[in-house]
């Protein structure tokens, strides 16, 4: 069965039932297949209540306790539940989730646009808390953070779910799936950040999907590594709301930004969402104090125009600084873009020279292995800082924040 047409399929109607997803076991959780997922009325329920109108002789106390257990999560799933912590009850049942810019107002037993966010009763609930669909030891430079330990592990973990679309989404089929459409493991906050110190992570990344979706994992995955010396990194479209990043930049080390485009018509028909609150969300990084660097996918004829690139630059060096740095990354067909060929290396190294005649101090080009625009450069005197080769560092020079050739500060987290 091919996924994304089983996804289409289920992703706005509720109940969801394993049997619907037998043909694709490899989708689901290893949960009984013949109990309903996330049913928010079980059919014995509809049937009982049905009888009412018949005449049945149903007590008041039985009609509450029969909605009471309506309202229940199943079991399989209730170690996943945990209230979420941004969002406003509303009249109805109804509630206002407040974690990113969609604001999305849900009725009681629906879900938010991410699919993993439900509302049962007017409280609404997260359904993916310490429920890991794919984690992996990844050197820190797959994210890619440059700045941040290089030549370092990172313990990155995903939920399903996003709230986004990006129509060339790599990991579409972590990202637009719910979470009872993929297989996952019970992994909490405390065992995460065990498990990241002893496979000797430095860190912890949010990655793979969009970890604003389990922001209430994320955070308590962050704290508990914080309590034993594990570090944490976001790797995020910086989709979300002012109050919940402000939160999260008390308990992270630093925060990589896909910024899409910088054209919001580029974010409405690609990304499904909107440039502005992720520029606010960038600024808001930087005035915390947090390690921030940015990649930019460039994709042919679609985000690659040099006045595009020319605006993205002067903002970045505007109003985050010249020493954060941008990544200029390759693009291969994916998803729903396979119309288009791989970006061409030469728009890459277009795009480096604007940056760097804009100012900029550190450019990177990425997914052309090999490419030397993959090296940290001292901004002062060009010397080879981090000399790199795809994922893997081979040499460093740079001590306590310095360039070992001409002592100028290089601006990052070293761990020296």
């Amino acid at each position: 069965m091919n996924m994304s047409n089983q996804y289409k399929k289920d992703k706005d109607s509720l109940p969801i039932y394993r049997q619907e997803l037998i043909d694709s076991p490899n989708l689901i959780d290893s949960a009984d297949l013949n109990t309903p997922i996330s049913a928010p009325f079980y059919r014995r329920d509809f049937l009982k209540l049905s009888s009412l109108a018949c005449g049945a002789l149903y007590t008041p106390s039985a009609i509450a306790a029969l909605a009471k257990e309506s309202a229940d999560f199943p079991p399989e799933i209730q170690k996943y539940v945990i209230e979420a912590r941004y969002y406003e009850k509303l009249p109805h049942k109804k509630i206002r989730c407040t974690l990113c810019p969609r604001e999305c107002v849900i009725d009681d037993r629906e879900r938010g646009y991410c699919g993993v966010r439900e509302n049962r009763e007017g409280t609404y609930y997260s359904l993916v808390y310490s429920r890991p669909c794919t984690y992996h030891v990844d050197p820190i430079e797959k994210k890619p953070l440059f700045h941040f330990y290089p030549g370092s592990q990172a313990f990155s973990i995903a939920t399903a779910g996003c709230n986004v679309n990006c129509k060339f989404c790599q990991n579409w089929e972590i990202s637009q799936v719910r979470p009872e459409q993929i297989r996952s493991i019970y992994l909490p906050p405390d065992k995460t950040a065990r498990m990241a110190k002893e496979s000797r992570c430095v860190s912890i990344a949010y990655t793979y999907s969009e970890p604003t979706v389990f922001f209430e994992y994320m955070e308590d995955a962050a704290i508990a590594g914080k309590k034993i010396g594990v570090k944490s990194v976001v790797i995020t479209a910086a989709y979300i709301s002012e109050k919940p990043l402000i939160q999260l930049c008390q308990n992270v080390d630093a925060i990589k930004v896909d910024l899409k485009a910088f054209t919001e018509s580029f974010y409405k028909d690609v990304v499904n969402g909107e440039l502005k609150p992720v520029l606010k969300s960038l600024e808001t990084i930087r005035k915390h104090d947090i390690w921030t660097e940015i990649v930019y996918l460039v994709v042919p004829t679609l985000n690659d125009g040099d006045k595009e690139l020319t605006d993205l630059c002067k903002w970045v060096k505007t109003n985050l600084g010249p020493d954060v740095p941008i990544h200029f990354t390759r693009f291969h067909p994916y998803y729903l873009i396979k119309y288009l060929p791989p970006t061409p290396v030469k728009t890459l190294n277009r795009a480096w020279e604007i940056a760097r005649s804009e100012g900029l101090n550190y450019v990177y080009i990425g997914n052309v292995p090999g490419h030397p625009a993959e090296n940290t450069i001292c901004p002062n005197c060009d010397e080879k800082v981090v000399n790199r080769n795809g994922f893997f560092v081979r040499d460093i020079k740079i001590h306590n924040g310095l360039c070992t050739n001409c002592s100028h500060e290089i601006a990052g987290i070293w761990g020296q």
